[in-house]
């Protein structure tokens, strides 16, 4: 397994430039422009990020979601409060997540204190997802046993009966959360592993950045 993984190419696609003349105040002004970049270098589901919790006893914790907005308040992403993740996001509410984009050689860290949405956002939220995934979060007890899979479709497909007949149905669970990022981390990696890294932190008086050894 070893001279496996050692033969596998690192970085081999095209490397992107990258300075600290191009670093502006603010971390999400340059997240727009690397998503944007990501998009146009071929990465798909850009938005995919990990995101990384801790539960009650210390011990991390890590999935893929998708991003879902991204304000003054925080990096958005969306799930069920009774899941794993939001009961480790209410024991210890703060997260990371991960960016990662190999077409471009990029990565995107950012940690934080969360904050969960009002009422009204993860109602409109819930209610923007598509029929079959609504109904999916309806009927699933997420991360808990599951006895056969004729049980989930069974669950799921009355779920989905009933959105058909209201179909303003909101889940009581499902939630919005947000990172409020403290720190945010931009990697651009570099052949020679002289990448370059660029750190925000948040302080009383705004955002500051400082280079960072490779």
């Amino acid at each position: 397994m070893r001279d496996f993984l050692r033969s596998l190419p690192v970085f081999a696609g095209p490397v992107q430039e990258f300075g600290p003349a191009e670093v502006p105040v603010e971390p999400t002004e340059l997240f727009g422009r690397w998503l944007r970049e990501a998009v146009s270098g071929g990465v798909r589901e850009p938005h995919a990020m990990t995101l990384s919790t801790c539960d009650s006893a210390g011990e991390p914790d890590a999935r893929v979601l998708i991003l879902k907005d991204l304000d003054e308040q925080g990096w958005w992403f969306a799930t069920n409060a009774k899941s794993v993740k939001g009961s480790q996001l209410t024991d210890c509410p703060a997260a990371a997540l991960t960016f990662y984009w190999p077409q471009v050689a990029r990565q995107v860290r950012v940690r934080g204190p969360v904050i969960t949405g009002e009422p009204d956002v993860c109602a409109s939220d819930f209610l923007s997802r598509g029929i079959g995934a609504r109904a999916v979060a309806l009927a699933s007890a997420e991360s808990t046993p599951l006895d056969s899979r004729a049980s989930c479709q069974r669950a799921v497909a009355d779920a989905r009966q009933r959105l058909n007949e209201n179909p303003d149905w909101v889940s009581p669970t499902w939630r919005v959360y947000a990172v409020a990022a403290h720190v945010v981390e931009f990697w651009q990696a570099d052949t020679d592993r002289m990448h370059v890294r660029v750190q925000y932190r948040r302080r009383a008086d705004g955002w500051h950045h400082t280079l960072l050894w490779p």
